[in-house]
């Protein structure tokens, strides 16, 4: 049964008149949002406001900033663990005055937020109790929003996948998925795939969701979860989209521990394409991306894209041929002899000679021993080796024959 003090009892078709509503009793600016901080609706005829509000109002979403340092005070940890009022203290820097905020909540599950400012007023006891109401009222709206979002996103992910397994290949048909989902075609794209260790539980999707919608370094036009992989389809938001994708893998990652402490991770994503009729491609050009990382752990530590993998992206035919030639390279084997014979390391000592760009420095700091110990050695494999380490085809040829072999170790 209703309270009936509750000012929120009659209902509004429109949450923006819900936000108004709100505003009128509190006698302060309203905002509210979802619960990726996408700006839902906002009280109108008030003549107050700080930078961070109308920053939330033109972008239609919380600028990043201030999210992260919401995050980083705990006034967003905090939301997410209570259903009561929180007081948020003034945060200059992000152009943040004072104001309250309380959690939308469905039993376990945080809808959204609203947001109250406390430009000329500071909330007592008893706002803070309506503030509660609001959010009771606000409650029904908001499942409603869940609900028709739900649905657009599950025809979204079945078109997704459609692409990503080829069953969908035809520009003109993608076209027409895209029009169907009120979206226009991306003038450039690439297929990002974020592997966690685990299988993805409830959790660990609306923590990815949110990172992804609340980043907002690109757009994330599409979005599937398979198993332990959420797999997106971005676009980059400047002229630089190389730059964009690895800035927004390299903050997701950052976030994960950070936030989530969720530090066994891979992201990769393919290549950026103009015609979304390469979507398959770019999606298999991650997964070898991945593939990579999971055999050479230490030399792709830092890679993210297909263009960044080098060599490693031709060792799979290259393997492919030497197995079927039955070729073998008589200056490794040489090595791996003496290594056997003497408990030496010497293929060791030239992988890493060959991963520092032959810079006996880089190269000696890796191995941990002193620059003169690795020109010995150096010395030594070109002669138990028979090869000239400033030829470059004969150092690379070795070079790539020690890779090889490790894929089969």
């Amino acid at each position: 049964m209703t309270n009936p003090t509750d000012p929120f009892k009659y209902s509004f078709d429109r949450l923006e008149d819900v936000a108004d509503h709100i505003s009128e009793v509190l006698q302060c600016p309203i905002t509210i949002e979802d619960v990726n901080h996408k700006l839902l609706a906002y009280s109108t005829h008030s003549d107050c406001t700080d930078p961070a509000r109308t920053s939330t109002i033109i972008g239609r979403r919380v600028p990043e900033k201030v999210i992260n340092k919401l995050w980083k005070d705990g006034t967003i940890p905090a939301l997410l663990k209570t259903d009561q009022p929180i007081k948020v203290k003034e945060i200059d820097e992000v152009g943040l005055s004072n104001r309250v905020a309380i959690s939308i909540w469905k039993n376990s599950q945080v809808l959204g937020f609203i947001w109250a400012l406390e430009v000329k007023k500071k909330l007592n006891e008893d706002d803070l109790q309506t503030l509660q109401l609001a959010a009771k009222a606000v409650r029904n709206k908001l499942l409603h929003l869940q609900i028709r979002k739900t649905k657009i996103e599950e025809r979204g992910q079945e078109f997704f996948w459609k692409m990503l397994t080829g069953h969908i290949y035809q520009e003109t048909e993608m076209a027409e998925g895209f029009h169907k989902l009120g979206m226009a075609l991306p003038p450039a794209f690439s297929v990002m795939i974020i592997r966690l260790n685990e299988e993805l539980t409830e959790k660990t999707e609306q923590q990815l969701q949110y990172l992804q919608e609340t980043t907002q370094q690109i757009h994330v036009l599409l979005a599937t979860a398979d198993s332990n992989e959420l797999i997106l389809l971005t676009a980059p938001k400047t002229d630089q989209p190389f730059k964009n994708l690895k800035h927004f893998a390299l903050h997701i990652q950052k976030q994960l521990k950070e936030r989530y402490k969720i530090e066994d991770v891979s992201i990769a994503f393919g290549g950026i394409y103009e015609s979304i009729s390469c979507v398959y491609r770019s999606y298999q050009e991650a997964l070898s991306v991945l593939k990579a990382k999971e055999r050479f752990v230490r030399e792709t530590k830092h890679l993210f894209s297909f263009s960044e993998l080098g060599i490693y992206q031709y060792l799979d035919v290259l393997d492919e041929k030497r197995k079927h030639s039955g070729y073998m390279n008589y200056s490794l084997s040489k090595l791996e002899q003496y290594d056997r014979e003497h408990q030496a390391d010497m293929v060791k000592t030239l992988e890493r000679f060959i991963d520092a760009d032959s810079n006996v420095n880089a190269a000696a700091k890796a191995l941990n021993i002193h620059v003169n110990t690795l020109n010995y050695r150096l010395k030594r494999i070109s002669q138990i080796a028979e090869i000239d380490l400033k030829n470059i085809n004969e150092k690379f040829t070795i070079y790539l024959d020690i890779k090889l072999r490790s894929m089969d170790l």
